[in-house]
């Protein structure tokens, strides 16, 4: 059977937009209903009803911060949602990059947190949050690094995952350059790990008691220039797509490993001099932010929704609405598709 996403391209002029004043809408998680919920820097989600009616559920937890007043302080300091997974109740599962710690808020916003350490020690940069068939919760920690962004460099494999053990987080695989969202393929043999300053999608077998096996490159040792893996999802005929956030890329890996570029949002010359400080160790502030452009500036995520799952979602760090377009393929249904909730 040939792989539709061969012969697809993405025309700009017809992507279409929902949402509206968002802030940092780095995860979306679509329902079969056509809800639409997205992290949000204020604090919580904003649930983005069939019809576009947006609501902002922020958590109530202890902890809140407020009067951050700079871009870049908005990434360094108070909460930040960052990943989004809903456990099987409906609630919403939220790695807090900001907080350094795992949370669970209800639709009402009464949140509570599950983990902030792991062995007495902090926990790190929580990232993503992802729920398996089996119910497990599955957690990467980007870096050991408070400050996340003296981690952008290529020698600082510190990166781990976790998951959720009788009631505490315990590492089951470690060694990442700086681990960002995972995913599970169909059958749930494999986990797919998006390592950000790696520029690359590792993969490792998944036994079954839950532990993991070795790690291994998944299609080219490079994504190329301006790899920084960020969100992947699979569709159903196993094409696994992904987006680059600081060079704003939209691109596809199909089951072969070949390599497929379908948006390229990014400024030339500002990924190349982020590139060169990267390589260099020598990334900061400002030339960290000059990046980040184009329909979903610093693009971040890539998720499936609609009644057909054909309709893809494109979350960033910098947008402030949510473009998307249909794709020629289903996506790989997420465990909460087919979840009723009490």
């Amino acid at each position: 059977m040939s792989n539709p996403i061969l012969d697809f391209s993405i025309d700009k002029n017809s992507l279409r937009y929902i949402g509206s004043g968002l802030q940092r809408p780095e995860c979306i998680l679509a329902e079969r209903n056509g809800s639409l919920w997205a992290a949000d820097a204020r604090g919580g989600v904003v649930r983005i009803s069939p019809d576009g009616e947006q609501k902002i559920v922020t958590q109530k937890i202890s902890g809140h911060f407020e009067g951050v007043t700079s871009e870049a302080s908005r990434y360094l300091e108070g909460t930040l949602p960052n990943g989004l997974a809903f456990a099987r109740n409906g609630d919403v599962l939220i790695s807090n990059f900001g907080t350094d710690r795992l949370e669970i808020m209800t639709r009402d916003g009464d949140s509570s947190v599950l983990a902030d350490s792991i062995d007495g020690e902090p926990i790190g940069k929580v990232n993503f949050v992802l729920r398996d068939s089996k119910d497990r919760i599955w957690i990467t920690i980007s870096t050991k690094i408070k400050n996340w962004m003296h981690a952008l460099r290529p020698d600082l494999p510190d990166g781990y995952i976790a998951r959720y053990i009788d009631g505490k987080f315990h590492i089951v695989a470690s060694g990442f350059h700086f681990t960002n969202e995972i995913r599970m393929d169909a059958k749930e043999e494999f986990l797919y790990v998006a390592e950000t300053t790696g520029g690359c999608i590792s993969r490792l077998r998944v036994n079954a008691d839950g532990s993991l096996g070795e790690r291994e490159i998944f299609g080219p040792a490079s994504l190329g220039k301006g790899a920084w893996p960020d969100g992947i999802a699979f569709d159903s005929v196993g094409n696994l797509w992904g987006t680059m956030v600081y060079s704003d890329k939209l691109f596809v890996l199909t089951p072969q490993g070949d390599m497929r570029l379908l948006l390229d949002e990014g400024d030339p010359k500002k990924v190349d001099e982020l590139e060169k400080a990267f390589f260099q160790n020598q990334v900061n502030q400002d030339v960290l932010f000059a990046t980040g452009q184009g329909v979903a500036p610093w693009m971040a995520s890539v998720t499936f929704g609609g009644p057909d799952l054909r309709t893809v979602y494109i979350g960033s760090l910098k947008g402030h609405r949510i473009p998307y377009f249909r794709a020629p393929v289903a996506g790989l249904p997420m465990v909460h598709w087919n979840d009723t909730y009490a």
